[in-house]
């Protein structure tokens, strides 16, 4: 049986249609009760050890704008000569389960562009954030493609689990909304990396709401005492602004690189991850069980570890 690392090689030479069909195998080997199968832990782990790409979670309310800012920010890498994957996350189907909203027919690729690649994952049940599923698949895609868009419907949940995955964090904000005020409310202003004012061709609204997240920004702690958040008024239907905000994601990533910053990131996302997938499947009495051995657990083979975690606590 190959290796991961071979399963990996064979991935990023083989175009979109293995990228498909490795997702779609990823789902099947990420059990929803219990751990990932050895074949799947081994790729993912692969895929970890060997990531070529960063990941930039694009979120925010329904209708700021998300999925026309995604489709700017895919042909802008693209004509950079990058490749990108995009992985939108939309509400699921109580009926079917499956993407309620099915982001990918509204992001537009080249069907022959095999360096760019656009899949819709349903968030499950998790109210708007993302499933195992979908960080496993951002993960992998990861290793695949230089840029990596996980873009979430933000309902609450999804601005705190794009965490266990983003390298850049961009919270998209548009006028006239109040998102920035209840945003402060729920603690999301601590978030981002990067904050995106949309539909910056409404002008006066446009103005007032850059204002307002500048001050509201100036009222949190965001745990970064060396990284200011930029605040990036654009219009991705004029294209007005969109270099601004490509310019702010290649300053994050320049401030990544410094002091081990990208690489403390992965390693603490890794972990959190690996208390949230215990969590989802044996509670808050099975992470309490196994949070010394999380704590301890190599982060750079977190599905190993998950494997033996997890067949522990079934026993």
């Amino acid at each position: 049986m190959s290796s991961g690392a071979d399963h990996l090689a064979a991935l990023r030479t083989g175009g979109k249609q293995a990228v498909a069909r490795a997702l779609t195998a990823l789902e099947r080997g990420l059990d929803p009760a219990g751990a990932p199968d050895a074949e799947t832990a081994d790729l993912l782990d692969a895929a970890i050890a060997d990531p070529t790409g960063i990941v930039i979670g694009l979120t925010g309310p329904p209708g700021v704008g998300k999925s026309t800012l995604t489709g700017e920010l895919l042909t802008s890498w693209r004509k950079a000569g990058l490749s990108v994957g995009v992985i939108a996350v939309d509400p699921s189907s109580q009926i079917t389960g499956g993407a309620l909203l099915g982001d990918r027919t509204r992001i537009r690729t080249a069907p022959d562009d095999d360096k760019a690649f656009v899949r819709s994952l349903a968030a499950r049940d998790r109210l708007g954030g993302l499933s195992d599923h979908s960080v496993a698949a951002a993960l992998l895609m990861r290793a695949v493609y230089d840029r990596v868009i996980v873009e979430t419907v933000g309902i609450g949940q999804s601005e705190a689990d794009i965490g266990l995955i983003a390298d850049t964090l961009v919270l998209c904000v548009q006028p006239g909304s109040g998102d920035s005020l209840q945003f402060m409310k729920a603690g999301i202003m601590e978030l981002p990396d990067v904050i995106a004012v949309t539909k910056s061709d409404m002008g006066a609204a446009a103005r007032r709401a850059r204002a307002d997240v500048e001050g509201a920004l100036g009222l949190v702690a965001t745990g970064i005492a060396d990284w200011k958040v930029p605040v990036v008024a654009l219009s991705a239907a004029s294209g007005e602004g969109i270099d601004d905000l490509l310019a702010a994601i290649s300053s994050h990533r320049a401030w990544l690189d410094e002091d081990r910053h990208l690489a403390q990131r992965r390693q603490d996302q890794a972990r959190a991850f690996m208390r949230d997938f215990v969590k989802s499947r044996h509670g808050r009495a099975g992470l309490n069980r196994v949070v010394t051995e999380i704590a301890s657990a190599d982060a750079r083979k977190p599905f190993e570890a998950l494997r033996r975690l997890v067949k522990f606590l079934d026993r």
